[in-house]
């Protein structure tokens, strides 16, 4: 009964033990945390004992030395978990270089073929170096309701050792892969901005604007929605309090964003947006042919990101567990549902349907999913894959001329509308009612059976809403910054001429 009694004390110390430096993600997302050797004072737990006493006497008179505390044993990764996280991270890679490069490479003119994949293949190289300096701890490196702390600045304190909480208790990671993947992340949100103002831009000018907006637009969103304690740090009302007080401000509020509706789509969509606006229109635009130089390009980039979006939503678990397999059936089934939608439309409306369209709706489907994949069941996901293709099909061609901008290879038409009616739509059919999982209540350790549709969607829309506004005024500033130090774009006739030979004197076809 001691060895029995020792053993229920450690594990309940365990429990109760707060770990240091936490991971957030999104709505049951993590913190990170670097592996402690944390020492457990002996529990109280010796209720069952009771019948035994009199017969220890004796024994604990002999020996009258009480037993050492003993040391809990540093947290172990779980292999499988960590196998996961490795593969999901490199499919992220791949949905960004070569994915996301031919996606958008195709869309241009030939001219500008290899400056499109050249500004793809830099920013995620720079931002992947910020993210290691001073970009994970302003985002993951500690409490806070816009930015993390400094203490893990140029990943100080992070060794081989240092484990990632993950959605369950008790279940880690080794926090080196958390911070891959996150990096992933943090480089495929700008590179996704440079499509709205593609084939007029300053080479320099997309790499200076695309440092200042992750410093100051994509480190605080992911720090505000995804950032808290972990689920350890939560045993009941008081500590899920001092949790929610530590968390990122859209956390706390509650917003559900399983793998990056605000932090990616409509952050980067907003920041394309008033890019668009603030370059101008490119030369001819409206009397020129622009039409895309090579669909097959764009559907081979956009079938990498079909395929490379299985790292980024069902990764964004940290687990493979069940919810990982939701998310995985999630994505797979929205991005063919919003594929049939944007095709069919487009069939009724023009007469024709077109391959560039039935792309252009597999992404919108996959950027709609992203905050809602871990929350919603497959009829769930099939909904919102119709209702995002249709409404981002209006959003590239009636909301475009609305507005009058020309964003060349429509950032905002698929990135902005799409993550925010996939936001959204995660209020509505996260509901267990309609066969999502509802709210996981780290309290009681399962659902919170109060799901509010209407109360949900609300504060869905106060993550909406404080993205755009965020990323809108800080984009402005950044273009202007970049405007004023060295110059926003290119001269007309290195416009003419393309950007492959005027800015980097290579050409990506030759005759």
């Amino acid at each position: 009964m001691n060895r029995i009694a020792r053993t229920l004390a450690l594990v309940a110390a365990l429990c109760l033990a707060p770990w240091a430096g936490a991971i957030a993600a999104d709505a049951g997302v993590t913190v990170a945390k670097a592996a402690p050797v944390v020492l457990l004072a002996q529990a109280d737990a010796k209720k069952d004992e009771a019948p035994a006493k009199a017969e220890a006497a004796p024994a604990a008179a002999e020996a009258p030395k009480a037993e050492a505390p003993a040391a809990a044993a540093p947290p172990v990764p779980n292999k499988g978990d960590t196998a996961w996280m490795i593969v999901a991270t490199v499919l992220v890679i791949l949905m960004t270089i070569p994915g996301l490069a031919l996606f958008y490479g195709g869309l241009v003119r030939t001219k500008n073929m290899l400056s499109i994949l050249m500004q793809v293949m830099m920013v995620f190289s720079v931002i992947t170096v910020l993210w290691v300096t001073y970009g994970y701890t302003l985002a993951f490196g500690g409490a806070g309701s816009f930015f993390g702390s400094f203490d893990k600045l140029f990943l100080k304190g992070v060794t081989p050792d240092s484990v990632a909480a993950t959605f369950s208790k008790g279940v880690y990671i080794p926090e080196y892969i958390f911070i891959a993947f996150q990096c992933t992340f943090a480089a495929i949100t700008p590179a996704l901005i440079i499509g709205a103002f593609a084939e007029r831009i300053k080479f320099s000018a997309v790499l200076l604007f695309c440092v200042i907006w992750f410093t100051f637009s994509y480190l605080p969103i992911a720090h505000m929605v995804w950032y808290w304690d972990g689920p350890d740090a939560i045993t009941d009302a008081k500590t899920l309090e001092a949790v929610t007080a530590n968390a990122g401000w859209l956390w706390a509020k509650g917003a559900l964003d399983f793998a990056g509706g605000t932090v990616v789509h409509i952050n980067a969509g907003i920041a394309g947006l008033v890019g668009a606006f603030m370059l101008g229109k490119r030369v001819g635009y409206g009397r020129e042919s622009m039409a895309p130089h090579s669909l097959a390009f764009t559907m081979v980039g956009a079938s990498l990101l079909w395929v490379g979006w299985f790292g980024f939503n069902v990764g964004s678990n940290l687990e493979a567990n069940g919810v990982a397999a939701l998310a995985f059936v999630s994505a797979f089934v929205v991005t063919a549902a919003a594929t049939v939608a944007w095709t069919f439309a487009e069939w009724m409306s023009k007469g024709k349907p077109s391959m560039l369209g039935a792309a252009s709706g597999a992404v919108a489907g996959l950027v709609a999913i992203t905050p809602a994949c871990g929350f919603v069941g497959p009829m769930g996901a099939i909904v919102i894959g119709l209702v995002s293709g249709i409404v981002c099909l209006w959003g590239v061609n009636g909301l475009k001329r609305m507005l009058g901008a020309d964003d060349s290879l429509d950032v905002f038409g698929v990135h902005g509308v799409g993550g925010i009616v996939g936001a959204l739509l995660t209020g509505v059919f996260a509901a267990p009612s309609l066969g999502g999982t509802g709210v996981f209540d780290y309290v009681t350790n399962a659902a919170n059976p109060d799901f509010s549709i209407a109360s949900q969607v609300w504060i869905q829309l106060q993550g909406v809403l404080v993205t755009i506004v965020w990323s809108a005024v800080v984009s402005f500033v950044a273009y202007k910054l970049v405007d004023m130090i060295v110059g926003l774009r290119v001269a007309e006739d290195e416009e003419r001429e393309g950007l492959d030979i005027t800015a980097h004197g290579e050409s990506a076809y030759h005759s």
